[in-house]
């Protein structure tokens, strides 16, 4: 028949597999009408978070808040009809339902009266934050326990007497039998599910705080989000994969901040041949400049005796690193790192090092496993030590678990709905161009040079342990980490031997990539936008990293609102420098909006007193009018989807495929 279309051998294929979706006309035109509506929905709520290292009560509560949104929610709803205290309280019951309902039971003299409001208002809430969704994606966030209750109090319309009536008998029924505080935790948490639509953690979840792996088991848990590898979170990938110079780094890192408990409680990693080596090797030594960082109340914690033997373990772990990395950076001269070559050019006579051609006197030089002659090699005992603790690191199953997620979930940057996120920089030289790295064999820069470094920390993971492939790309994470101007370390050096071993400050610079003098030019964003395909006045740089100082009046906007800094210091170690505890960003259908946090005074004061986090909003970007799905990454897909079912409704109108009515039955 003229204007029939025809379909190739590809197109029928594909289209047949379609078919066993959606087996008849009517299943696909249904589908296409589905979608076509969740085409016109505004886009969700995106949330951002970077730089949490390990503070996992600070993360936890800012996650719990979604950075005030729920709580906002509230004020729209109940502004006028709660007091202030009532609405903190409640907020509070959304954040810790279970904690801060036990902590209500010894305050209140009637609880089923107070649950039977708080679940009046809680199912109001849950209707507000779930209207921009459909039926079955709210149907999909609800807990399977309460699934039915849930739909059921969302769904009943309380204007009618009889509909209301059955609201009530449900409520006093949930209550009678006991289950009203699961229910109340349930309904927060659909409550939180559905105020944001995606998480974005834009790098270091780990080093520095106490718990990293508690806030990786939260993400593991989170219905849905990404992940741009931090240099901390790529240090944690490397030890993980088994490279034991990230195995070393990631140990004098918690040595040095005092924060062990990550890898022994966390991941059941045992440190006991490095005390039993440090203890015996080092006994006779000078460690004083490796005593451990003890902050507030947690020196009176250890002894002289615990304080010592940490600071001989500190030193045994780093003068390993330092021979390790000496190794990487002779194996690969294409790293341009022959000058942090250091542990050849101390001259032990006068205690004396020279670095870039200036003379530094050493706090110590006491080393008694370090060859003069050989510097770079380690003893029998180092490499059996390093071997231990290398397979500890490998056979740890939830570090593995956590890695998995972080490879499955992560990569080194990500463009979503116009947005470019990365963790660090784009390497660029002083004249703003992209820098150039020699590697896999070719000159690359740019976006080019993410994608291979991307991959290469995939094949570090899951190339075969003892190929010597897997050992290369090792090689490249520490390089990752630590290498001069690397796109998540972002700095000429790293200066960890300076740090230890030098008393002149001058000597522990680490100098920026020029990426970080040049991104408030409007040229440089909008070229790094171009390089990753983005343009136009809604797409913007979502950058971590580097600690904002709020407190010296620096803004986490930059370049006229393109780039966006949300590393205001989370960490406690960096809140000195930044001057308060951390930026989030949000992103909804209309506004992109940043927003400051002031410290968190920890969860048990959240709960009793129903603290939250004082924290200050900024509107970055209004969009010009509103974002619908269609406008987004996801309707972009959708629309694909369509076109599809499209060409599948003309193949079974043509008889180019059949349809199949039984398959409905």
């Amino acid at each position: 028949m003229a204007g029939e279309r025809e379909f190739d051998r590809e197109q029928l294929r594909y289209l047949g597999l379609l078919a066993k979706q959606f087996p008849t006309i009517q299943a696909a035109s249904r589908e296409i009408t589905h979608l076509q509506a969740l085409l016109e929905l505004p886009k969700g709520c995106e949330h951002f978070i970077s730089d949490v290292h390990g503070e996992y009560e600070a993360f936890l509560h800012v996650l719990n808040s979604c950075s005030g949104v729920v709580k906002e929610k509230l004020r729209d709803l109940f502004g006028t009809a709660m007091t202030r205290a009532e609405l903190e309280e409640l907020a509070t019951v959304i954040y810790y339902p279970e904690e801060k309902l036990a902590d209500l039971r010894k305050k209140v003299e009637d609880m089923d009266e107070w649950c039977s409001i708080a679940i009046h208002r809680l199912v109001e809430l849950c209707r507000l934050v779930s209207v921009r969704y459909t039926r079955a994606r709210v149907r999909q966030a609800l807990p399977a326990d309460h699934a039915y209750v849930i739909e059921e109090l969302l769904q009943t319309h309380r204007e009618d007497p009889d509909q209301r009536r059955y609201f009530e008998t449900i409520i006093a029924s949930v209550i009678e039998t006991g289950q009203a505080p699961a229910l109340i935790a349930a309904i927060s948490t659909v409550i939180k599910r559905l105020s944001v639509d995606r998480l974005h953690l834009v790098g270091d979840i780990f080093d520095r705080g106490p718990r990293a792996d508690i806030i990786m088991d939260s993400l593991l848990a989170h219905h849905s989000v990404d992940v741009q590898w931090g240099n901390h979170d790529i240090l944690w990938m490397g030890a993980a994969s088994g490279s034991r110079t990230l195995v070393a780094t990631v140990l004098a890192n918690c040595i040095h901040y005092n924060n062990l408990e990550v890898v022994e409680t966390g991941y059941g990693i045992s440190l006991r041949p490095l005390s039993v080596f440090a203890n015996e090797v080092y006994r006779e030594c000078d460690v004083s400049r490796f005593a451990v960082k003890l902050t507030g109340d947690s020196a009176a914690q250890y002894s002289e005796k615990d304080k010592l033997l940490s600071a001989r373990m500190h030193k045994a772990i780093t003068v390993i690193l330092f021979k390790l990395e000496g190794q990487k950076i002779m194996r690969h001269p294409s790293y341009g790192m022959n000058d942090r070559l250091l542990l050849d050019k101390i001259d032990y006579a006068d205690s004396s090092v020279v670095i870039d051609g200036k003379k530094y006197r050493l706090e110590d030089c006491d080393f008694p496993t370090v060859d003069r002659a050989d510097p770079y090699a380690l003893t029998a005992e180092e490499d059996a030590v390093i071997n231990q603790l290398t397979a500890s690191f490998l056979h740890s199953e939830k570090l593995q678990r956590h890695v998995r997620f972080l490879y499955t979930k992560g990569s080194l940057y990500k463009i979503y709905n116009g947005n470019l996120l990365y963790h660090g920089c784009i390497p660029l030289d002083a004249d703003g161009g992209f820098l150039t790295f020699n590697v896999g064999g070719k000159a690359r820069r740019g976006r080019e040079f993410l994608d291979w470094a991307d991959a290469a920390a995939r094949r570090a993971y899951y190339l075969p342990l003892d190929s010597k492939e897997r050992q290369l790309e090792m090689d490249f994470l520490w390089f990752l980490w630590a290498g001069r101007n690397s796109p998540i370390f972002g700095r000429d050096r790293m200066t960890t031997f300076e740090r230890r071993l030098i008393a002149d400050e001058s000597a522990w610079a680490e100098p920026k990539n020029p990426y970080y003098a040049l991104y408030n030019d409007p040229a440089v964003c909008q070229a790094i936008l171009r390089e990753f395909g983005l343009e136009g006045p809604d797409s913007h740089i979502i950058n971590g990293h580097v600690p904002v100082k709020a407190g010296k009046g620096e803004s986490p906007v930059k370049c006229g609102g393109k780039l966006i800094v949300i590393d205001g210091g989370f960490c406690k170690a960096y809140q000195a420098t930044s001057g308060i505890a951390g930026y989030t960003l949000t992103f909804n259908s209309q506004c992109l909006r940043i927003i400051a946090h002031q410290p968190f005074a920890g969860k048990e004061k959240a709960v009793k007193e129903n603290f939250d986090i004082t924290s200050k909003s900024q509107v970055v970007s209004n969009l010009e009018r509103r974002m619908l799905v269609a406008g987004t990454d996801e309707g972009r897909r959708l629309q694909s989807r369509i076109g599809d079912l499209r060409d599948l409704l003309e193949a079974y109108r043509a008889g180019a495929v059949l349809e199949d009515h039984s398959a409905e039955e």
